[in-house]
């Protein structure tokens, strides 16, 4: 796991939080979070509504630069987001399994793709994480990776 840990008034965390996250956001973590949820109510997964609110929790936490494009642009990466917002809920006794499991494997297609093409030994170990989730759970993960992408806006750029 990313072992950023950025404290809760430092640059990385609020400007994250508030204003700037990459080119494939256009709005900060906040209001994509908010219109992740504006998705989840509008098509009515009102099971997802809870992954919806937390699933990015953890993104001001490891909020770095990882690169030249992310300075020229002013931009943040994110580095396994997901492991960490699962990491702040998963002893939460409020939040259901069902939830943590989202939030935790939200950008897990994404990863395996992604691993796929650029890093084998990631791929490696994505895959099977993704094999070992049951069917509705991978359906529901498919949804819920739309309902986020459509909280992202337009890209500023490409």
């Amino acid at each position: 796991m990313n072992e950023v840990k950025n404290k809760i008034f430092s640059k990385p965390f609020l400007d994250s939080l508030f204003f700037t996250q990459n080119k494939w956001h256009q709005h900060g973590v906040l209001v994509h979070t908010l219109r992740v949820v504006y998705q989840v109510l509008k098509h009515g997964e009102f099971k997802m509504l809870g992954a919806a609110f937390l699933h990015d929790v953890g993104k001001p936490f490891v909020a770095f630069k990882k690169d030249a494009e992310d300075w020229e642009f002013k931009e943040w990466s994110f580095t396994d987001h997901e492991e960490r917002s699962y990491q702040i809920i998963k002893n939460w006794t409020f939040v259901s399994e069902y939830t943590k499991n989202l939030v935790r494997y939200h950008y897990l297609i994404r990863d395996i793709k992604k691993a796929k093409k650029e890093d084998l030994a990631r791929y490696a170990l994505k895959q099977p994480i993704w094999d070992s989730l049951d069917e509705e759970l991978q359906r529901d993960l498919e949804k819920f990776l739309i309902y986020d992408d459509l909280g992202k806006g337009k890209k500023r750029r490409e």
